[in-house]
């Protein structure tokens, strides 16, 4: 059984939920371990309980899942504490979505990217997976892009081994091509790890974000990453265009977004991912 953090009991009991009475495991998390925990007075809380010996690591998940929650675009998890090695939040029950499911996806997330921000960052750095995520204010889309999303990650590729000298160089191409490949957009509110298993739908119906890597940055590297492991449905983007109008041919854009998580899941996971990085290398080569 888990041992409780002491500083998780002392909260419970000061918070009024009293002492854990039941705490089962959840399959899903590689990132960190997670339970259903349910305390003596009957609440049911989700836990998460930090396993890459970050300290930091769920003080930036909270302060993520606030911003998105003061949006109020999509509903994310009410955030009950958290300590160095711990998380506690609403334990959220999975149900069945209403017709306008994909319709209330994409209108929520269209009003979180109408947030804006004057430079592309975040108050603080967070995690993409178990990896650093760097968010230095810049006033410079395409330089924070280039920087601190796709260099970062290339970098830590070609540090562990998987990239060839060949892609360094086609790597080196991309970047001098972004200003022709990329239209100017504003540093928008971002999920900022947005694939369908962070989206979950909640009691009667109602979207749910979870596990968001906030940031501000471009609009258009979120919806990339909702085509990359699996799709929202075709209503969702309808409807997000209906509240925010997108840029003439943004799905052609979609792979030069996706390159920065397909690097990030070649170096958290190895090679698996290395081939679909190459071929988008190679296509805009």
């Amino acid at each position: 059984m888990l041992k409780i953090p002491n500083d998780l009991s002392c909260y419970l009991n000061e918070s009024g939920m009293g002492s854990a009475l039941k705490i089962q495991p959840i399959n899903g998390g590689y990132t960190n371990q997670v339970y259903l925990l349910e305390t003596e007075n009957r609440i049911k809380t989700f836990l998460k309980i930090n396993t890459i010996g970050c300290q930091s690591v769920f003080i930036r998940e909270a302060d993520g899942l606030k911003a998105l929650e003061n949006v109020n675009g999509i509903r994310v998890p009410q955030i009950y504490g958290y300590g160095e090695d711990w998380l506690l939040m609403e334990f959220i029950e999975v149900s069945e979505p209403v017709e306008s499911y994909w319709i209330d996806v994409g209108e929520g997330l269209a009003k979180i990217h109408l947030t804006t921000n004057e430079k592309f960052g975040f108050a603080n750095d967070n995690f993409i997976g178990n990896n650093l995520q760097v968010n230095t204010w810049n006033t410079d889309g395409f330089k924070f892009f280039s920087e601190y999303r796709l260099g970062f990650q290339f970098e830590l590729a070609c540090q562990k081994g998987y990239i060839a000298n060949d892609y360094c160089k086609l790597f080196d191409r991309l970047i001098f091509r972004l200003h022709d490949l990329i239209p100017v957009q504003p540093a928008s509110l971002m999920h900022g790890d947005l694939w369908v298993g962070n989206l979950m739908c909640g009691p009667q119906g109602v979207p749910v974000f979870i596990d968001p890597a906030v940031y501000f940055g471009w609009a258009e590297a979120d919806l990339a990453m909702t085509t990359l492991f699996g799709q929202f449905e075709e209503d969702a983007y309808n409807a997000y265009e209906n509240v925010r109008p997108l840029t003439f041919g943004y799905r052609d854009r979609f792979d030069i977004y996706n390159l920065y998580h397909l690097l990030n899941h070649l170096n958290l996971f190895g090679v698996s991912y290395l081939t679909r990085v190459q071929n988008i290398l190679d296509k805009y080569s």
